[in-house]
């Protein structure tokens, strides 16, 4: 069963095309053979009509010249192939005229004046001279069948010829009509990810405006929800902030002031515990912000700086595990994505390469000029499996490496934002192990303003 629209209204249409073509030709010829039997009918008795006078004139003719040889009045006609055949008698039967070509056992003998027919040919009689005198003419059949034939195909040729031309017409028609609904599913398709505005309606057919409706309506109950959701996931972070920074300071004065070794180690797991609560907040945010879609900017940004600036802030730190290498194109890549989102991908990325990558292994970060973006790192090899669950909120791999497990999640959230794609490798290409994450696609200025 055809699953496509276009091509169920066009089968329908065709097949019906087909029977409508197919009935009005049988009903055609049908009227046809009607009209060729009627037209011979009418050809046949006017023949006999004018051919009696004649007949009887030469009957009186030979009557009165009795010293005429009648052979040499039969031969005085040039002999001929005819369609119509005749012969006169009388009222005895008698034969008194006939053409040069007529077949006598054609011609039964006691016919009655009119139409009648033999198995292959119609005749018709003509009375004259008060009934004492009567012309027979007849046609064969197969002429009138021949007649018929060329009357039907003429109408099968036309036929033929009109069924393709009426194809493309159903096939162009059905295309055009359909046009509105693929315009509207362009639409939908061009759409960004967190694009849920109301889909325009005009130019649809009434039959498909309520779908629109339905889902234009579905999309704004969508919105509604996830834009609650990434409210109270924010708000719950930011309110967050201010008691555990609090708590964190007090915390800090309680472990100074604490008179033994015991007590200020366990106010010291109390304060790994506030800022692992920290950063989960933080991250909370940075999801929050991530997945509200708001990723491109205003303004086109060369990425390079931004990239400069989250490696050195990774380098200030003392106790950095790993190296950083740094490959930059020497020309700007400039980018539509919100610089403050991109610094976002390059900290998670980097700082998830730093807790899980080996030990004292570089850690590997590349911009090419066409915008992929690229960090490395060596280290355990993951399952297909894993790294796609990696991407998920709140999954970590089989590690000790503190973290709050939303570092790819809102890489990922963020990626996806900007329309871009993001992929990973383990092991990494051209290593033994690790882990290769790129980013594709990002929107470069030459793509223009999304």
């Amino acid at each position: 069963m055809l699953r496509s629209l276009q091509g169920r209204l066009s089968a329908a249409l065709v097949a019906g095309l087909v029977v409508l073509a197919c009935a009005a030709a049988a009903a055609s010829i049908h009227v046809l053979r009607q009209e060729v039997d009627r037209m011979s009918d009418s050809a046949l008795q006017e023949a006999a009509q004018r051919l009696l006078p004649l007949a009887l004139t030469e009957i009186m003719r030979r009557e009165a010249d009795d010293d005429e040889d009648d052979s040499s009045r039969v031969t005085a006609v040039r002999p001929h192939d005819e369609l119509l055949t005749y012969v006169v008698r009388d009222d005895k039967g008698s034969l008194l005229l006939q053409s040069h070509d007529a077949d006598l056992s054609v011609f039964p003998a006691g016919l009655k004046p009119g139409f009648s027919s033999t198995l292959s040919h119609r005749i018709y009689t003509e009375p004259g001279l008060q009934g004492t005198v009567a012309l027979t003419i007849a046609e064969p059949l197969a002429a009138r069948r021949q007649a018929k034939v060329a009357a039907a195909l003429s109408v099968v040729r036309v036929l033929i010829l009109f069924l393709p031309v009426g194809l493309i017409g159903i096939w162009l028609i059905v295309r055009t009509g359909l046009q509105p609904i693929r315009r509207f599913c362009g639409s939908i398709a061009a759409r960004g990810q967190s694009d849920l505005t109301s889909l325009e309606k005009s130019g649809l057919p009434t039959e498909i405006a309520p779908v629109a409706d339905a889902v234009n309506g579905l999309m704004a109950r969508l919105d509604r929800a996830l834009a609650a959701e990434r409210s109270f996931t924010a708000n719950s972070a930011h309110e967050l902030r201010t008691p555990i920074a609090a708590a964190l300071a007090q915390t800090q004065r309680l472990k100074a002031d604490m008179p033994t070794d015991d007590m200020r180690e366990r106010v010291q797991n109390v304060e790994h515990s506030l800022r692992t609560l920290a950063r989960l907040s933080e991250s909370l945010m940075q999801l929050a912000k991530a997945e509200n879609g708001r990723v491109l900017g205003d303004a086109t940004q060369d990425l390079r700086p931004v990239i400069e600036l989250v490696i050195e802030d990774f380098r200030r730190i003392a106790h950095t595990p790993n190296p950083i290498t740094l490959d930059l194109p020497d020309q700007p890549v400039e980018s539509w994505i919100d610089p403050d989102a991109f610094a976002i991908v390059v900290r998670n990325l980097v700082d998830n390469a730093q807790k899980h990558g080996a030990r004292g292994e570089p850690v590997r970060v590349s911009l090419s000029e066409a915008g992929a973006f690229t960090v490395a790192n060596r280290g355990p090899v993951l399952a297909e499996n894993d790294l796609a669950r990696l991407m998920k909120p709140f999954e970590r791999g089989a590690t000790t490496a503190r973290g709050s497990g939303l570092g790819l999640a809102i890489v990922e959230a963020i990626v996806r934002g900007a329309g871009a794609t993001l992929t990973a490798h383990s092991p990494a290409p051209g290593w033994p192990d690790g882990l290769w994450i790129t980013i594709d696609g990002l929107p470069l200025a030459t793509m223009g303003p999304r």
